[in-house]
């Protein structure tokens, strides 16, 4: 009898895996620092460039005229590691990032302007044909209103990538792009991109 019952556990549960194979799915990877240590929510950290001699890390840069349109850009010299951020995921309840997940992304400093160093995708700029990556975003508080907010951190071969594509919203509608690095001004941009940044991770 026991037997009959440990034969019949083991179909019922094949069978739930064949209608419902997301059930048992693992989380998602975590996302790596360079130490080859878990990133975790709330950790400074520098994001920088895995390619050497194309700028260092990522910073805050006013833009045109406007001293409080901070957008987020790449140093110029390899050697500065730019600004610590945080990441906020949807669900901070782990504490572990994961790859493929919805986050937040935050600049740890603070600025002379009255905003949130949160980053945002600001709107498209007609003049350039780009979508750029802004600061003044909403942490947290996921859904239609704060779509621009959420960023993913994705595999790119051995290392890894930032997209922009969010989850957040199930009936929005989004663009979904990596996000790479646009020259102009005299200045490197993140913008989205066909052609993404490949990055690392070091705690600060």
């Amino acid at each position: 009898m026991k037997a009959t019952l440990v034969v019949l556990f083991f179909l019922l549960f094949a069978f739930v895996i064949k209608l419902f194979p997301h059930a048992v799915d693992a989380a998602p990877d975590p996302v790596l620092d360079i130490a080859g240590k878990r990133l975790r929510t709330g950790v400074d950290y520098y994001i920088l460039p895995v390619i050497r001699g194309r700028g260092g890390g990522l910073t805050l840069s006013s833009t045109g005229n406007e001293t409080c349109q901070l957008d987020v850009v790449q140093e110029q010299h390899e050697v500065s590691h730019g600004l610590p951020l945080t990441f906020s995921p949807v669900n901070m309840k782990k504490g572990v990032v994961r790859i493929s997940t919805d986050l937040n992304i935050k600049f740890s400093a603070m600025t002379i302007c009255v905003q949130s160093t949160v980053w945002k995708l600001e709107n498209y700029d007609e003049s350039t044909g780009q979508w750029f990556v802004s600061t003044g975003g909403i942490e947290g508080n996921p859904g239609r209103e704060t779509i621009d907010n959420w960023f993913k951190i994705e595999k790119y071969g051995d290392d890894y990538k930032l997209v922009f594509c969010p989850t957040v919203c199930d009936f929005c509608k989004v663009i979904c792009r990596d996000v790479g690095i646009y020259i102009g001004r005299g200045r490197r941009f993140l913008a989205l991109s066909e052609k993404p940044f490949k990055i690392m991770f070091r705690k600060a």
